[in-house]
């Protein structure tokens, strides 16, 4: 049995597309990492901290000034929030606020308590 050129040359590109998309799927992540903060249980987690801080400081906070508050917390785990910054909290701040239409701030977010 001869085969055309044309065959074999398909035959080695399906064997090698197969080889190809199985090289792939082998370094695709397939289950969450142990530091992954942005599922959401941890992104519910840290808005709660954000909250307890909020709560528990005197005074009007800037979002810079609740962000090392929020670092310095004894609640916070460095392990797992090793990303959080300010850009973080302004985005956690943002969600919390359209969750919220009726606070804007985080002066609102203290009298809210």
């Amino acid at each position: 049995m001869q085969l055309d050129t044309s065959t074999i040359m398909m035959i080695l590109f399906i064997i090698l597309l197969v080889a190809s998309i199985w090289k792939i799927y082998a370094f695709l992540p397939n289950k969450a990492l142990s530091d992954d903060d942005t599922t959401e249980a941890s992104q519910e987690e840290l808005l709660s901290l954000v909250l307890s801080v909020i709560k528990k400081n005197e005074g009007s906070l800037t979002p810079s000034e609740l962000c090392e508050k929020i670092q310095n917390d004894t609640a916070f785990d460095k392990k797992h929030f090793w990303r959080f910054n300010l850009n973080k909290l302004n985005q956690l701040l943002i969600h919390y606020y359209s969750e919220n239409p009726k606070i804007d701030s985080i002066e609102d977010i203290k009298k809210s308590f």
